[in-house]
């Protein structure tokens, strides 16, 4: 088939390239000529693993091509729509700015039968308005609303092997100009695009626009409270030395709860999960159902304040006071396999701690940049070693594997202080204790080094009564 792709950000370039590779002859379109210019060349805007690999194999068999000319779109069958949905200034709602723009810019390319497919996580009720405004334009197009389900780190996995497919689809009784349902119209249509997963088995669900809309965002909004809750724990778990890490296990082996997502932490973050809660509780508002999503507030207020807990575990190591001291941020990421910063739990981390007066040396594998260009009061290092070098106290806030995989023992040659500050529960914390750290955890106990557990048991044997 031949697609066009609106919108070349993170979404739009995972989907156009793996579209490209799995046969479709492929248009990605977008407004930013520098994004643009590097995709046609081959260089992807984002660090995505695999991304690269299917970006230039598409490039090279032909299939894709990028245009910041919406007139590129012209012939296509179907047009997936795949700009942003920020937050509005000053709100929670979602901007839709750049939806309804993108659509705009396609009318006049738009040819009876076209199918305009929105990918973007948008309101509930936004694809009925993009539906009448299509219909309105006389060029017998339809829409269908198509979420995405991407997790970055994985998102070229996600697209070629989906764990589900979501049409919604036009409302019954609707027609295309020849006369055929639209319903049955636009379902051919994307079951071509898809075929590839369809054959292989992914779970596929037909449904209507609401239906489809609300799917990706009530998604969203589980597992943000799930994320919540657990930290909500690991609050508990510190006022009453209990190990949130045993607890999540323990409840997660009920298969009606599961372990994933029971990780706590300094919480979630990026351009999906946070502004989507937000937006997704500003709608029932405006639906007069605000009271159904109240608690998403509340989810929300949790997964910010973790941030600042990590902040006070850092000046209460240190002594009550961070000026001056060295604070070496390992991670600025908001998760790993991402160079994302979005609403970054671990550069705000270390933002605030540069507020305090803390001299912050961050380092991430491919963050760095972004960080830059966003907060260049920082100080940087490229690399872990030279980040850690004379630290004060360490804090991991993003759980790439090169820090979890540490040595406590040469690190420890590295720092003036043995004060680490685990933000991810990603370190084993009796191996660092035996290496004579001070270990901090989200919600898990303090760990005494073993040599001293076992000297206290032999003492408390000697002085046991006969």
């Amino acid at each position: 088939m031949r697609i066009s792709v609106i919108g070349c950000g993170y979404l739009g370039a995972v989907h156009a390239a793996c579209m490209a590779h799995l046969g479709h002859e492929v248009v990605g379109i977008d407004v930013d000529h520098d994004k643009v210019r590097a995709l046609a060349a081959g260089v992807s805007p984002i660090f995505e693993p695999n991304l690269d690999t299917i970006l230039s194999s598409a490039r090279e068999s032909g299939r894709l091509t990028f245009s910041d000319d919406p007139a590129a779109a012209a012939g296509a069958q179907v047009h997936f729509v795949t700009v942003g949905t920020p937050q509005r200034k000053g709100e929670n709602a979602a901007d839709m700015t750049y939806v309804h723009a993108a659509v705009d810019a396609l009318l006049p390319h738009l040819r009876p039968g076209d199918l305009v497919a929105g990918k973007s996580t948008v309101p509930v009720g936004t694809a009925a308005l993009l539906a009448e405004k299509v219909a309105a334009s006389g060029t017998g197009a339809l829409v269908a609303w198509n979420p995405e389900f991407l997790r970055e780190g994985f998102a070229v996995e996600d697209t070629l092997t989906p764990d589900r497919i979501v049409y919604g689809l036009p409302p019954a009784g609707a027609t295309t100009v020849d006369g055929v349902p639209a319903q049955d119209h636009a379902r051919r249509l994307l079951d071509e695009v898809y075929v590839s997963a369809l054959e292989g088995g992914t779970p596929l669900v037909v449904t209507d626009y609401p239906t489809a809309e609300l799917v990706k965002v009530s998604a969203n909004a589980f597992l943000a409270t799930k994320i919540s809750f657990i930290n909500a724990m690991a609050e508990i778990a510190d006022a009453t030395g209990a190990d949130v890490t045993a607890l999540a296990d323990a409840i997660g082996h009920d298969t009606r709860i599961g372990r994933r997502f029971l990780n706590a932490g300094i919480g979630f973050g990026g351009g999906c999960l946070p502004k989507d809660i937000r937006a997704f509780a500003a709608r029932a508002e405006e639906l007069g159902k605000g009271e159904s999503l109240a608690f998403l507030r509340e989810v929300d207020a949790i997964n910010l304040r973790r941030r600042q807990h990590v902040v006070d575990m850092v000046v209460d190591e240190l002594g009550g006071d961070v000026v001056g001291r060295k604070v070496a941020i390992l991670g600025l990421s908001f998760k790993p396999e991402s160079d994302d910063i979005r609403d970054s739990p671990a550069l705000d981390v270390a933002v605030r701690l540069k507020g305090l007066g803390a001299d912050v040396v961050a380092t991430d594998p491919h963050a760095i940049l972004n960080s830059i260009r966003q907060h260049p009061q920082l100080g940087f290092a490229t690399n872990t070693v030279d980040a850690l070098f004379g630290a004060d106290a360490i804090v991991l806030v993003t759980e790439w594997a090169e820090y979890r995989d540490l040595d406590p023992e040469r690190v420890g040659e590295l720092v003036r202080a043995k004060v680490v500050i685990d933000g991810r529960n990603a370190l084993d914390p009796q191996r660092w204790a035996d290496a004579g750290w001070t270990y901090r955890g989200m919600g898990r106990p303090g760990v005494a080094p073993r040599a001293a557990r076992d000297e206290g048991a032999t003492t408390q044997e000697a002085m046991a009564p006969a």
